[in-house]
């Protein structure tokens, strides 16, 4: 059984188009989304485009609040980039999209065979803004998966690619398939390099293997999309963009 699986989409097409063209050579049985889905410069193609794939879709932190479910700026300041974008994203949402969003799950498991699991989150199992690092302290792992047991632990939100031992699991990042970060958020600038990252999970009875995969695509492109989509702030996000 092969698992292809995607987070941290951000609505950025270009980039998702890529990782499936990539994924076509070697088609996986089964994907599993991992949230974060759709806000970002294309939500609606995004959105609709994960749908067709038929998968399972965990909540992210960036896909609730596209149902209106966004917090407020505190009393006395301004919106800022970010709350502006969330606003055109979630106007941008059809009623049957919203059906949609509806429709991810707080954590999704996969059996593998063999007696192998396989367990996929956003943030962590119990929250999807709980960020899960290479130097997370293992106490807080304990915390964060208390209860939860699973052969393969998968989540996201953090965009960056990952894979560390926990106890007797492996524990899995991605990375972002739509806005990949070049380093953990620093004083220094986080770039957004012109790659799209995904994983793949293969259990082929007792024997498990993890790939983490990049795939460039053409920042022109993202560029073109971006300016065309109206979406606010356009040129704020794209200066993060390097090119590979």
């Amino acid at each position: 059984m092969r698992i292809a699986l995607l987070a941290d989409t951000h609505g950025n097409l270009v980039a998702l188009e890529a990782v499936l063209a990539d994924l076509a050579t070697r088609p996986p049985d089964q994907f599993v989304c991992l949230g974060d889905v759709s806000l970002g410069p294309q939500p609606y193609a995004v959105l609709e485009r994960v749908r067709t794939l038929g998968c399972p879709v965990v909540m992210g932190n960036c896909d609730e609040p596209l149902l209106g479910s966004h917090t407020a700026p505190p009393t006395g300041s301004s919106p800022g980039p970010f709350d502006d974008l969330e606003r055109w994203c979630a106007a941008k949402v059809t009623p049957e999209h919203a059906a949609f969003i509806r429709t991810f799950q707080p954590t999704v498991r996969v059996e593998l065979g063999a007696g192998r699991t396989l367990l996929c989150y956003h943030g962590s199992p119990r929250s999807y803004d709980e960020a899960i690092e290479p130097l997370t302290p293992l106490s807080e792992l304990d915390e964060f998966f208390a209860g939860q047991q699973a052969d393969i632990l998968a989540g996201g939100h953090t965009h960056i690619q990952m894979l560390r031992r926990y106890q007797s699991s492996l524990l899995i990042n991605p990375g972002s398939v739509g806005l990949p970060f070049d380093r953990y958020p620093t004083d220094a600038a986080t770039r957004n390099p012109a790659w799209a990252e995904y994983a793949v999970v293969e259990a082929d009875g007792p024997r498990l293997n993890l790939e983490l995969h990049r795939v460039p695509y053409d920042l022109d492109a993202l560029k073109r999309a971006i300016r065309a989509s109206g979406m606010p702030h356009a040129e704020e996000w794209l200066a993060d963009w390097v090119a590979q």
